[in-house]
């Protein structure tokens, strides 16, 4: 090929890349907004069609064009930040299928860092989370295969495959002195987006484990439900952790769940004009009931556009620990014919104007994950109790105590599930349920005081009328004499 050639190659290549920008996703600029192309950069395009040539006549395999192609648009595209990319056909239908809530491979939801695939969370209830991989893992090889030198599409379109077949991926965790290996089996992942139960019979348990499409109307639903069913209660908790994120109009919908009015998200790209903020409607779902947020590291980008939210109007309080750090916005921009390219198009901010990229969201409570253990006092059986001690009165209320606690215990009787031991063993969760039975008697025995102190007002404003009625009886002169009756 020809230099005249090899430039022609590299122009058509750069009309390529830049006409796909017009799409339904981005609005274009104008015209006289448009970067400048300098004379350097069709040198540059110019080194590109040099370079690709190259590696066509003498790279010691042949390599088709089309993979040439994209592997250069990917390396452009995630030369920019780990979350930009090109999708090809197939990765862009994967992605697209993702967003609905179904998709195959492990369920597990990754990032690039230092030529590394970083888990950012394991997603509920799929091969991953059974086998349990981490929050914050570095898988180091997939399979045989090395993990250096991969791009990130590459690492996923491996560990995705056949429904029903293995796979091993060679894990280093940080409290792990050695990497570790981790058997898997392909599965079909159906997310179910939210999960909500109780916890006793006083707060309601929201888990979202992913934004997808369906999560604004699964979670109108779970609160309608735990609401109806149970009229005892006194909050709800609200736990994103290990949520890695997913659309942005589904994290504004359950932002505004929550709020009633007030900015949920600005976003600002490149230029002032693109600037967006979306406000609260009002309604809040859950009626000013208390409300605890969890999250921890695997809380990424929607999940912390609405702790956020939450935090700065004061609506909910946050407990876990600091959020991944995530605060850029990525749009799909369709290529017809040729997948698709994921470009960071802007950041968000929280209401406040913060923004949280590479610095998380702080918890108002932190509470790190810890497990209980009894401590076993060997003196305490040695020590003596009221009860023990001679002539001690007995207690005249005891029976009653007793037989409502088998009246309870004979109306939750069965054995626990694989939900309750497990909620009954994460430490975070019952610190939020402590926490809002905390507020609920809180506001409770507020109320009640503000009740009796008007009450003991009003009785107080009535005894000091009828001392001054009194009082002014009293002051009657002696030569006014009462009426008469007209009865003789």
């Amino acid at each position: 090929m020809t230099k005249t050639a090899r430039i022609i190659s590299a122009l058509l290549l750069f009309t390529a890349l830049a006409t796909p920008t017009i799409s339904c996703a981005q609005q274009p600029a104008s015209a006289e907004k448009k970067p400048k192309v300098g004379d350097n950069t069709y040198e540059m395009l110019n080194l590109f069609g040099d370079v690709f040539e190259r590696v066509r006549e003498n790279y010691v395999e042949e390599v088709p064009d089309k993979k040439l192609v994209e592997s250069a648009l990917n390396g452009m595209l995630t030369a920019l930040d780990p979350h930009s990319g090109y999708l090809d056909e197939a990765s862009f239908d994967d992605m697209k299928v993702q967003t609905k809530g179904e998709f195959g491979g492990l369920g597990i939801e990754v990032t690039m860092e230092n030529g590394l695939v970083k888990v950012v969370s394991p997603i509920d209830e799929t091969p991953a989370a059974k086998a349990g991989i981490k929050a914050g893992d570095f898988v180091i090889k997939i399979g045989p295969d090395d993990v250096m030198g991969m791009t990130l599409s590459d690492a996923v379109g491996k560990m995705k495959g056949k429904i029903g077949t293995p796979i091993t991926l060679t894990i280093v965790r940080q409290d792990k002195p050695e990497p570790f290996e981790v058997k898997l089996v392909r599965d079909t992942i159906k997310v179910k987006a939210v999960r909500y139960r109780m916890q006793g019979d006083d707060v309601g348990y929201i888990r979202i484990t992913s934004f997808n499409e369906q999560v604004e109307e699964n979670l109108g639903k779970a609160i309608k439900d735990l609401k109806e069913k149970n009229k005892n209660l006194k909050g709800f908790v609200l736990d994103l952790r290990n949520n890695p994120g997913g659309l942005l109009d589904q994290a504004i919908a359950v932002s505004d769940t929550f709020l009633e009015k007030g900015e949920i998200v600005s976003t600002r790209g490149r230029r002032a004009e693109e600037t967006k903020r979306v406000n609260a409607t009002p309604g809040d779902m859950i009626d000013h009931m208390p409300l605890v947020v969890l999250i921890n590291e695997g809380s990424a980008s929607a999940s912390e556009i609405v702790a956020g939210a939450l935090q700065d109007h004061h609506r909910g309080i946050l407990m876990g620990t600091k959020s991944f750090g995530k605060g850029s916005v990525q749009t799909i921009i369709s290529l017809p014919g040729n997948g698709a390219m994921r470009l960071t198009t802007a950041r968000y901010y929280t209401p406040s104007g913060r923004s949280i990229q590479a610095e998380g969201i702080k918890p108002d409570i932190e509470v790190k994950p810890a497990k209980i253990e009894e401590v076993v006092d060997k003196l305490a059986k040695f020590m003596p109790k009221e009860a023990d001690l001679k002539g001690a009165l007995k207690n005249d209320t005891l029976q009653k105590a007793i037989d409502e606690q088998q009246k309870k215990l004979d109306k939750d009787k069965g054995t626990p599930g694989a939900e309750e031991e497990a909620d009954a063993a994460d430490y975070q969760l019952q610190r939020a349920n402590d926490l809002i039975r905390g507020i609920a008697r809180y506001v409770s025995n507020d109320e009640n005081s503000s009740g009796e102190v008007k009450q003991v007002e009003e009785t107080k404003a009535s005894n000091d009328n009828a001392k001054d009625e009194k009082a002014s009886e009293d002051k009657t002169p002696d030569n006014v004499k009462p009426p008469q009756s007209m009865e003789k």
